[in-house]
């Protein structure tokens, strides 16, 4: 279907602008009086229409939807209903000024489904791609209580804190991921290429080689024999790990296992915890019941083991049991956060208190991530430093003796 462009008029006397899709002007100016909008002005545009474009080249361009175009959807929408803009119209001009085209489509779809008599939760439930359950349970908690725009804000600062959260974890872990690649492919470049160039000066002079350089020239032989074969198993092992994080029991294990990776786990736990404590807050602070805020949140960490942990605090809530005792069970709190429940829990502002031990982590997270190169500096260094006596001494022991093998001794 063709896009109209279109100027109209709010209940204010507001003038509004953006672009709809539609059979026809009459049907533009229908969807325009529905929302609260008289039109003023109503032109066809010459903009295309993704459903006009190729299924496959649609395929191929589609691009997936950001925790960035999240955050701006979630502060435009505030900023909008805020305003008074009722919400038809602010996912018109949101769908106007989107960049993403999957996001696009995504408004397109929700404002299809609201004309159809849905809620905004239910529409946005129906992409759970994009929206998350925790995301839509506060949609669904700001259409009960009337606090929509504001629950719009809160999301919006919650996402800004995850993407602080996770470019801090990515920090984290880039340094000594970078300087491991290089050990490997300095490891295989010269098992490829120096050593079988000296293992063939060796072979020249008959000379009876030391053990390490006899084990190094077995294993570059084996690497130069066999590399397209290591090659293989190395894609085959990266594809099974994909496969097994993918299911349930792999997931957990390997959620698990990076909690205890020295140096890195202990920034992981306190990101994810981070990340708990302000879904925690969020939830609680719009209104959430203290249960229901468990089960949201345990969906919401992204860590299965710290996700099980949280389902039995929430199962120790619906048996009667303090949010305290329960944390306390769960066994993955310092005791300064435990403290600060315990007073929560009293006095009735566990979501103000949740909040700061959110700030709390975030902190310690972000000193881990600036003193991590001087923590891992001495591990790489003697990691490098064991390398290269070994490659040097294998390579370099038999040249000292080259001498005496040269005459026959």
């Amino acid at each position: 279907m063709p896009y109209f462009s279109f100027k109209g008029r709010n209940a204010r006397g507001e003038l509004i602008t953006g672009t709809l899709e539609g059979a026809d002007a009459g049907v533009i100016a229908d969807q325009l009086m529905n929302t609260g909008v008289t039109p003023v002005d109503i032109s066809a545009s010459q903009r295309l229409a993704a459903a006009e474009m190729p299924q496959w080249w649609r395929r191929l361009n589609r691009r997936k939807v950001s925790l960035l175009d999240l955050m701006l959807f979630s502060r435009q929408m505030y900023t909008l209903l805020k305003a008074g803009v009722p919400i038809l119209t602010a996912l018109a001009g949101l769908q106007e000024s989107a960049v993403n085209p999957t996001m696009i489509e995504v408004i397109k779809d929700i404002r299809v489904s609201l004309d159809s008599g849905r809620e905004l939760s239910s529409s946005m439930r129906r992409h759970p791609d994009v929206f998350s359950f925790f995301y839509v349970s506060l949609v669904r908690v700001g259409e009960l209580t009337g606090q929509l725009e504001n629950v719009f804000l809160r999301l919006y600062t919650h996402l800004e804190f995850e993407k602080g959260i996770r470019e801090s974890i990515k920090a984290a872990v880039r340094y000594p991921i970078f300087v491991l690649c290089a050990m490997a492919a300095a490891v295989v470049i010269v098992n490829l290429f120096v050593i079988p160039a000296f293992a063939k000066v060796y072979a020249g002079f008959h000379a009876e080689l030391p053990l390490l350089t006899k084990m190094l020239v077995g294993f570059s032989n084996f690497m130069v024999r066999t590399w397209w074969l290591q090659l293989a198993a190395l894609v085959g092992a990266a594809f099974a790990f994909r496969a097994w994080i993918a299911t349930r029991a792999g997931k957990y294990a390997w959620d698990r296992w990076k909690l205890k990776v020295p140096i890195a786990g202990k920034i992981v736990l306190k990101a994810t915890l981070a990340r708990f404590a302000r879904s925690f807050s969020l939830a609680l602070q719009s209104g959430v019941p203290v249960v229901q805020a468990l089960s949201t949140v345990a969906q919401v960490v992204d860590n299965d083991y710290i996700g099980q942990r949280i389902e039995q605090m929430r199962d120790g809530v619906e048996r009667g049991e303090s949010v305290l005792r329960t944390a306390v069970a769960a066994g993955i709190f310092t005791t300064v956060v435990l403290q600060m429940i315990a007073v929560g829990d009293e006095t009735g502002e566990l979501d103000s208190l949740l909040r700061e031990v959110a700030d709390l982590y975030e902190n310690d997270v972000q000193y881990e991530v600036k003193t991590l190169s001087q923590q891992i500096e001495p591990i790489l260094i003697v990691g490098l430093g064991g390398l290269v006596l070994v490659l040097a001494l294998g390579v370099f022991l038999p040249i000292w003796d080259l001498g005496k093998a040269a005459l026959g001794k």
